[in-house]
């Protein structure tokens, strides 16, 4: 992928596989990749692909490299024998500690790793040769489950890109406590020798939350990773930049300076922010890299620090439409300041749908939208409450798609219209999240035609979709 490439003038979609109505990476993300390129996308964005912890969450995995064995479901007899697999191991060294992880769990019934006996806790080489000759039929089906996920993906990514479409993934910034990466790298991470973390990973109060946001996510050990050249970050980027044509790093503020808080503290207000090497690490990946087709995450209270770290790698930020309703005419999701060095949405997946956004607004809230939109009492007259919803969708998707964002994305959720039934995730809560899936019917002739339309006019469609 080349600069011009990641900085032509685009339009994106928002799904994740698990929403596709099949929910897995099967014939469905062919078809899904035919319709979108049919309605003049040339983006599809995605949430991480990893396997989640517990629950249904993609940003607490168990791994910062393993694919989720749920998206394809269905897996051929391993060959060991096959040299694709083989070489497939030998340059993905992860694989080996994601699967004696996995097994490990199961032996253990789920328990954290770090309440496992001594001699697994702490990785004694024969304690694990020994486990692996144990289970070896088990061991090396986990690791043929990655290898043809990985191998799927890249069938996908091939598919995609011969259509001109680009794949836009999502790498959290930090990784679960209880996963295969801070378990088979302790030394990667802030902990003691029982491997317990004393400060933790989260966000401080701020308007939105009294006691802020407490992850609970281990701190890097910056000093130990500077030392080795930041060799773990630099294999994780290397395969996700694989993966995907662009990376999000979600929480990219945390780069130049995270809320470190105290591991006794239950919520985040016990803590404070340090500063962190950010820029040796972009540096690094870029050095490696050749190049940075990342978007920093950079929604919130951002500091100048923050931003200058981002504009010093030439790395686009987030705008968020749903964000713009304000009285401050500095704010950066507003239209008319989104510049070009920015990716706009109408929201993302922690957001309400558009529709759902809006009519949750109380009234007073909503004329307001309404006038800042620019529609007028006669022009939603007679179209009753739903009808000034679907205005205020299409006026958000076309606001977003003529800012002078290089690319903008529009959730599948607001493409449809619909309201909070379909919201993908909402913030703060533990059920009811990463369901909602969408079925064919939805994706009608009329809708992809308009689609089309109205990106054309934008000016959005990618040369090859010319």
């Amino acid at each position: 992928m080349t600069a011009s490439d990641f900085y032509e003038r685009r339009a994106g979609v928002l799904l994740h596989p698990t929403s596709l109505p099949s929910r897995l990476l099967d014939g469905d993300a062919e078809r899904w990749l035919e319709l979108i390129a049919q309605a003049g996308f040339s983006v599809w964005q995605v949430l991480p692909l990893g396997e989640p912890r517990q629950g249904m969450s993609p940003y607490q995995c168990i791994s910062a490299f393993a694919m989720n064995p749920a998206l394809l479901g269905h897996f051929s007899t391993p060959d060991p024998a096959a040299d694709s697999f083989r070489s497939f191991c030998s340059t993905n060294h992860w694989v080996e500690d994601y699967a004696t992880f996995k097994l490990l769990q199961r032996k253990f019934n789920a328990d954290a790793w770090f309440r496992w006996p001594d001699e697994f806790r702490h990785r004694q080489a024969d304690a694990l040769a020994r486990l692996r000759r144990d289970y070896a039929s088990q061991y090396l089906q986990l690791q043929w489950q990655q290898f043809e996920l990985h191998e799927r993906w890249q069938q996908l990514k091939q598919t995609a890109n011969s259509m001109g479409i680009l794949l836009f993934g999502d790498m959290p910034l930090f990784v679960a406590h209880d996963s295969a990466d801070v378990w088979a790298n302790p030394g990667n991470f802030l902990l003691d020798e029982n491997g317990i973390p004393g400060v933790v990973a989260g966000v401080p109060p701020d308007y939105f939350s009294d006691t802020g946001q407490r992850w609970g996510n281990p701190h890097y050990n910056w000093e130990a990773m500077q030392a080795r050249h930041f060799d773990w970050w630099l294999k994780r980027m290397s395969y996700h930049l694989e993966m995907f044509d662009i990376v999000r790093i979600d929480h990219f503020r945390g780069l130049e300076a995270s809320w470190v808080i105290d591991a006794e503290c239950d919520t985040a207000v016990d803590g404070h922010w340090q500063k962190m090497p950010g820029d040796e690490l972009l540096a690094a990946i870029r050095d490696s890299a050749g190049h940075l087709p990342i978007v920093a995450e950079d929604l919130g209270i951002i500091t100048p620090e923050v931003t200058a770290l981002r504009k010093k790698y030439h790395l686009p930020g987030m705008s968020i439409m749903q964000f713009g309703f304000d009285a401050f005419e500095d704010n950066p999701n507003k239209p008319q300041n989104v510049e070009p060095d920015r990716v706009v949405y109408t929201g993302t997946h922690d957001n309400d749908t558009t529709r759902g956004w809006f009519e949750s607004l109380a009234p007073e809230t909503q004329q307001h939208v309404l006038q800042v939109l620019g529609i007028a009492a006669q022009s939603a007259a007679g179209t009753g409450e739903s009808g000034i919803a679907d205005l205020v969708v299409d006026r958000l998707i076309d606001n977003a798609m003529n800012t002078r964002a290089s690319l903008c994305i529009i959730p599948l959720q607001d493409v449809l219209h619909l309201g909070s039934s379909a919201r993908m995730n909402t913030p703060g809560t533990s059920s009811g999240n990463w369901q909602w899936s969408f079925q064919w019917q939805q994706l009608d002739r009329k809708m992809i035609t308009t689609m089309r339309q109205r990106i054309e006019q934008a000016g959005r469609l990618a040369h090859s979709h010319v």
